[in-house]
């Protein structure tokens, strides 16, 4: 659905993306996460068939962004940063000019448009001028936008800023069930929950390259290596005790006062025999739960390791 090959993008003397590769597949939401200035909008803006490439190639349902750009955005819904809607236009007369340059038939702009704004919540204020919504609403609407001519494929940029967390709700929500309808997303976002919640790859852009892509467990498995586990105590005066017991089973370290932490890529195998031996040995155990990996630490060290190469572009 989307495929860019090499793709690179510069101004002058500034390169803003260097021989990007990137492909998503049907049904697929990959996030394209980085730092201000890495080249997510210049790589959008190519996609979506706005900036030509300066060289390499992308294609769009196997149209090419360069040689076909017409056909791709008119196959694409596009919501920007910045969406810039018609003030002086009421929501539904803004959706019904944007249906109309999209090629819709005003009766079935019409039906898409209602479906949107009801599940968006702004059906009520349909006949309202779009200058008098607030920054969440505005922003809604400039997702129906992107989405009222039904594209197969959609390019998101930060889709959920200025919105209150139950607006954000009912977005994230929506785009879940766009991508269960086997539309392609590429979304763009500083949210790293957000981003850890919807997709299904994520790829990290810094410099115009990418230089990380896979699924947040791929990823988490390379930098991040095998999962931590937490074993809290009951008694913190058994820690000594339980730390001799594991010791030929496991490295594990003490936590304060009560706690003991391991890394074992088999917890299956490990962490029974671990539970027996302390129950046995009468030492109570009120929880062993894996510790949380979170987006967040895994961007940061992927991001400082990147910092820490060599300059080679």
């Amino acid at each position: 659905m989307i495929e860019a090959i090499h793709l690179s993008k510069q101004f002058g003397d500034f390169v803003a993306v260097r021989d990007l590769d990137l492909i998503v597949q049907p049904g697929e939401l990959v996030a394209l996460l980085g730092p201000n200035g890495a080249g997510k909008t210049t790589t959008v803006r190519m996609l979506a068939a706005i900036l030509p490439p300066s060289s390499g190639q992308a294609r769009i349902c196997g149209h090419d962004v360069a040689r076909d750009a017409p056909r791709v955005r008119g196959m694409v819904g596009l919501l920007t940063e910045y969406p810039g809607l018609y003030g002086r236009m009421a929501a539904l007369e803004y959706l019904a000019f944007f249906g109309a340059l999209l090629g819709l038939e005003a009766r079935q702009c019409r039906q898409r448009s209602e479906m949107l704004l009801r599940q968006f919540g702004l059906w009520e204020v349909r006949d309202r001028h779009l200058e008098s919504f607030s920054k969440g609403m505005r922003q809604k609407m400039a997702l129906i936008r992107a989405m009222i001519h039904d594209p197969p494929v959609l390019f998101l940029d930060e889709p959920t800023t200025a919105m209150d967390p139950q607006s954000a709700r009912t977005v994230r929500d929506a785009i879940g069930e766009l991508r269960s309808a086997k539309r392609s997303i590429l979304l763009t976002t500083h949210n790293l929950s957000e981003a850890e919640e919807l997709a299904d790859r994520i790829a990290i852009i810094r410099g115009g390259q990418i230089i990380a892509a896979g699924t947040f467990a791929e990823l988490s498995q390379q930098l991040l290596g095998e999962p931590t586990f937490e074993l809290a105590l009951a008694r913190s005066t058994d820690l000594d005790r339980a730390l001799m017991i594991t010791r030929d089973l496991v490295a594990a370290q003490p936590v304060g006062a009560d706690r003991l932490v391991w890394q074992t890529g088999e917890p299956h195998l490990l962490n029974p025999v671990i539970l027996e031996r302390l129950l046995t040995a009468g030492i109570a155990v009120y929880r062993l739960a894996e510790r949380p990996r979170r987006l967040e630490d895994l961007y940061l060290r992927i991001v400082a390791e990147d910092e820490a190469l060599p300059a080679t572009r």
